[in-house]
């Protein structure tokens, strides 16, 4: 327990009065010169007022706002300063509680890194197979518009949809026959609502709620209407497994993460990275490989070659990898291929085509 002098005034009067301060082990004793207490101040209760260097002076919060007391001793300022940490004249509360702060902010970032990387994932799996069709459907519409105005590059000069002319009217009724074939075998509970759009790339592309886009590329590369129902039937099997609205569901929960971690929970973007999640995205293997299987037994289902599929990404590796370039060597898509084939030889060829000949011409002609 130290102790010194110190000039006390008490706030009620301008007069200043020598007494002795006693650093206590619960505050500050103010001893007057007839040797009695004249106040005691808590430790907690201690405010600095600005001084000189060599002076410490003190007001209680909560006392008599012009009280205040003065001292010059230094070891009872040090003693003081130890005792005191709402004075925190060095600096060392501060530097404690920023070193606190930072390592609790690593402490949460780490916390949703592992979260983000293990655990949404796992809810995404879990979630979508419960999603109301309902939900999943508006999902769709949601994002719809987004992907159309991401894909759309508008330098055609014509509609980003195909089949919309009157000269293309034969090609729009191919296709909707082509896919009517497809949705009777699939039996989903949820309508396809599937368009041809005027992209160069060898592609297709499913979103939730049974949206398909057919890219022109793929169209104009296939050599037979079953090649191109082989990929649209791959692309129904994510409609029919929800792999879409699984990613969907994983950008929603990555989004909403980030969006604690950096304080921003407006979600204006939400929409934006969903879109480009559902169409940039790579699969993985094992949903790659369902949605392949799926693929092949549908094509049997509905009177074609199931091993079509197998054919075209043989010829034009990595077009229906949403996302991805994969050369035709890349040993992941040779044993998708071998994969295919396998699943194909069990099943049975159908002996003519899913289209008629003069249907296969329209629909190879319905971007005019």
């Amino acid at each position: 327990m130290a102790n010194g002098a110190g000039h006390y005034f008490d706030g009620a009067t301008s007069a200043r009065h020598a007494v002795a301060v006693e650093a206590a082990s619960d505050g500050l004793r103010i001893i007057g010169a007839d040797g009695a207490e004249i106040a005691r101040w808590p430790y907690a209760d201690l405010r600095a007022q600005p001084a000189p260097d060599h002076v410490m002076r003190l007001r209680q919060a909560g006392g008599l706002e012009l009280a205040r007391l003065e001292i010059h001793d230094a070891v009872l300022i040090a003693e003081i300063d130890h005792r005191a940490d709402s004075l925190d004249r060095t600096g060392t509360v501060e530097r404690r509680l920023r070193k606190r702060v930072i390592g609790w902010t690593v402490a949460a970032t780490v916390s949703l890194v592992l979260v983000a990387i293990f655990g949404v994932p796992v809810l995404s799996d879990r979630i979508a197979p419960l999603t109301p069709l309902s939900v999943e459907h508006r999902l769709g519409q949601s994002i719809d518009a987004q992907v159309r105005a991401m894909l759309d590059t508008k330098s055609s000069g014509k509609p980003f949809e195909c089949g919309t002319g009157d000269a293309e009217q034969a090609g729009r009724a191919a296709r909707d026959a082509l896919i009517k074939r497809l949705e009777t075998a699939a039996g989903l509970p949820i309508a396809l609502k599937t368009a041809v759009v005027r992209r160069s790339e060898t592609n297709a592309v499913a979103l939730p709620g049974g949206h398909i886009y057919v890219f022109e590329g793929l169209i104009a590369r296939s050599r037979s209407v079953d090649e191109v129902a082989g990929v649209i039937a791959h692309e129904i099997g994510h409609v029919a497994h929800r792999d879409g609205t699984r990613s969907l569901l994983e950008a929603a929960g990555l989004s909403f993460l980030f969006g604690m971690l950096l304080g921003d929970f407006t979600g204006g973007g939400l929409v934006v990275i969903a879109a480009r999640t559902v169409v940039q995205s790579a699969y993985s293997r094992d949903v790659e490989a369902n949605a392949d299987l799926y693929g092949v037994n549908l094509m049997a289902k509905a009177g074609g070659d199931p091993r079509a599929l197998g054919t075209i990404l043989d010829r034009i590796a990595g077009a229906i990898e949403p996302g991805s370039k994969i050369l035709a060597d890349h040993p992941e898509t040779k044993d998708r291929i071998a994969a295919i084939n396998a699943a194909a030889h069990q099943l049975p060829v159908a002996p003519g085509p899913l289209l008629s000949p003069a249907e296969w011409t329209a629909l190879k002609g319905i971007c005019g």
